[in-house]
């Protein structure tokens, strides 16, 4: 990344309170009664809907999959490079990074899994998601790339 910057999928300090990284490497946080609950970007739908894919995803390919949406950086290919390491699993996961400002999809897959998520499977993958992404659908995209990425792998 520019500036040699590296950075975490998440940063525990930069938590709210109440919040927590899981030992799947997902943040879980609690939220008080009665209190508004509007900064989340996707609803609650979405969110249970994305992890149904990347959970389905991981269990019928034995291959962990990961989703970012965020910025990448100045240069995304670097920025993504610098956050793939320190997804869970890394070594044997397949990360689908968006950068939706950037309007970039960026995936990696670990050494673990190289044989298996090949250059092929991740143009599947970026593919089904550009498509989604085109209609302004986000959560969609994902679970498209997620899902044809997976049925790719598990037919290999």
């Amino acid at each position: 990344m520019a500036g040699g910057s590296t950075f975490p999928a998440v940063i525990e300090a930069d938590l709210p309170v109440g919040s927590a990284v899981t030992s799947s490497g997902r943040v879980s946080a609690v939220h008080r009664i009665g209190e508004p609950f509007d900064d989340l970007p996707f609803s609650v739908d979405e969110l249970v809907a994305l992890d149904d894919a990347l959970t389905d995803a991981t269990r019928a390919t034995k291959v962990r999959f990961n989703a970012y949406v965020g910025s990448l950086g100045e240069d995304p290919a670097a920025g993504v490079a610098a956050l793939f390491p320190t997804t869970p699993e890394a070594e044997r996961s397949v990360l689908i990074a968006v950068s939706p400002n950037q309007r970039v999809v960026e995936i990696r897959s670990g050494r673990g899994v190289a044989d298996r998520v090949t250059d092929r499977v991740a143009q599947l993958g970026v593919t089904a998601a550009v498509s989604s992404f085109a209609e302004s659908d986000l959560i969609d995209g994902l679970i498209s790339a997620i899902r044809v990425m997976s049925a790719a792998i598990t037919k290999r």
